[in-house]
């Protein structure tokens, strides 16, 4: 099911706000995703790792990120 590019945004402000932990895009979301992506005002700091058949798995950095 491809989501709308406000479904995209959202799920990145959650993200964002640590609402959720992650978001994982899979390579039939990806066109729709790249639009909220390249909209999205903080992209700088989501971090995308990919995997396996193209999925892609975004994270967060936050100024408390220990993990870095």
């Amino acid at each position: 099911m491809i989501i709308n590019e406000q479904k995209y945004t959202e799920l990145l402000n959650q993200l964002k706000n640590n609402e959720i932990s992650k978001l994982v895009i899979k390579p039939d979301e990806f066109l729709d995703f790249q639009v909220a992506f390249m909209n999205f005002d903080t992209r700088k700091r989501v971090s995308g790792k990919a995997s396996e058949n193209g999925i892609i798995t975004y994270t967060y950095l936050s100024d408390n990120n220990s993990d870095n």
